[in-house]
């Protein structure tokens, strides 16, 4: 081997092992974007400059991004800000990222309503993988589950608000900031992408949000990527105009199968789960035992649950405020509580939710089962809503 030969291959070889930095990056997704529900929308998708995809009468937008491709590792951060555009209610979100790997998406059953009714699952929509026709469904990966204050911004300065605003708070805020760090996502979100977002509004007014996915890469030297995967499991968020809310839990586990072709490493479930429905004694506000099941052995057994929900008044302009009963210096007093005070199914008034993490460890090549159970679960009965919005996700190393 000739010497001029033999540095040709160290140099190629020196290549493929340094990793290349690109530095720091932040991708603007969305730009102080209206969300809004319009009934006119229901009949077709409409897109706006095309870029903007407005579906499920507007409650849900996509938008194609670019990405960059890193070889250094980054750390990657989704951050969000949001108010209200005139919409005075508490309402769920959703950000997510459609997995590349999904040869049918949400955009098909949109497209074509006829579809979701030919799909013989035993599942509503997208609630986990299935093929139809040979082509293979793959759930929407969650970037970030939020929930909207009432009314933050839009409500500061009404005259009929003035009078709610307890002493503790300064003022009301403009807005509502959530950041979450999503690394762990970062092998979906590469080159071309679509990032979209739910609200279940049912207003024309709306919000108004803007959303980036910042990019902070590791100023260690010949820091590689960590080569991981992920595997979208779950996701029974409504995502489509003629999807029904999940209330299933309350007569049926969720049960999903998935095949390894190899044995992988490292492996830990994320798992995202919120429960709703405003009535008295609904899911939102009782507490409900869930049990999470990975390969027919307890994984995780809990109470999604969250009781420091008073710590987002200022958020809050216009929820309801009313008096209850306490003991204050011995005597019985008249004190002011808001609705989004009370406890609620792992969220509060413009919360995000962090997901559980529960690790696996190494999974064996072949079939493996998760399984999700809420025993106590209740069903939609009539204008009484219940449901759980819960979605799972493996990570792994490779």
């Amino acid at each position: 081997m000739t010497a001029r030969l033999l540095l040709l291959i160290l140099s190629i070889v020196s290549c493929q092992q340094t990793p290349q930095s690109i530095g720091n990056t932040s991708i603007e997704v969305f730009k102080d974007t209206h969300l809004y529900f319009d009934q006119a929308l229901k009949q077709d998708t409409t897109i706006f400059n095309q870029e903007l995809i407005r579906l499920d009468a507007g409650r849900v937008l996509l938008k194609k991004i670019k990405l960059p491709k890193y070889t250094m590792q980054p750390k990657v951060t989704i951050n969000m800000t949001l108010e209200s555009n005139g919409d005075a209610w508490d309402k769920s979100g959703s950000l997510f990222v459609i997995p590349k790997t999904s040869e049918l998406t949400i955009l098909d059953f949109e497209k074509d309503s006829t579809l979701t009714k030919n799909i013989n699952t035993s599942s509503p929509l997208g609630v986990n993988a299935f093929t139809y026709r040979d082509l293979k469904y793959i759930p929407n990966v969650e970037l970030l589950r939020f929930m909207t204050p009432f009314g933050v911004g839009f409500f500061n300065n009404h005259e009929h608000i003035k009078e709610r605003k307890p002493i503790y708070i300064p003022q009301w805020e403009d807005d509502v900031k959530w950041t979450q760090d999503i690394t762990q996502l970062l092998p979906l979100l590469e080159n071309e992408v679509y990032i979209g977002i739910y609200i279940d509004t049912w207003t024309k007014e709306g919000y108004k949000f803007s959303v980036n996915i910042d990019f902070e890469e590791s100023k260690i030297k010949n820091h590689n990527i960590k080569k991981q995967d992920v595997i979208p499991l779950v996701n029974t968020t409504k995502y489509v105009a003629n999807q029904s809310y999940y209330d299933t839990f309350h007569n049926i586990d969720l049960s999903t199968d998935f095949t390894l072709d190899k044995a992988i490493k490292n492996a830990k479930l994320y798992y995202i789960t919120t429960g709703h429905g405003g009535h008295e004694n609904g899911d939102e506000f009782t507490k409900k035992q869930h049990i999470v099941f990975f390969d027919h052995k307890v994984i995780k057994q809990f109470v999604p649950w969250r009781d420091d929900c008073a710590a987002f008044r200022r958020f809050n302009p216009h929820s309801g405020v009313w008096t209850e009963s306490t003991i204050w210096k011995g005597k019985e007093i008249q004190e002011r509580i808001a609705s989004s005070d009370y406890s609620r199914s792992n969220w509060c008034p413009g919360s995000d939710v962090s997901p559980e993490i529960i690790t696996l460890g190494n999974l064996e090549k072949g079939t493996h089962n998760l399984n999700i159970s809420v025993p106590e679960a209740q069903a939609i009965n009539g204008n009484k809503i219940n449901y759980w919005m819960t979605s799972a996700y493996i990570v792994y190393d490779k």
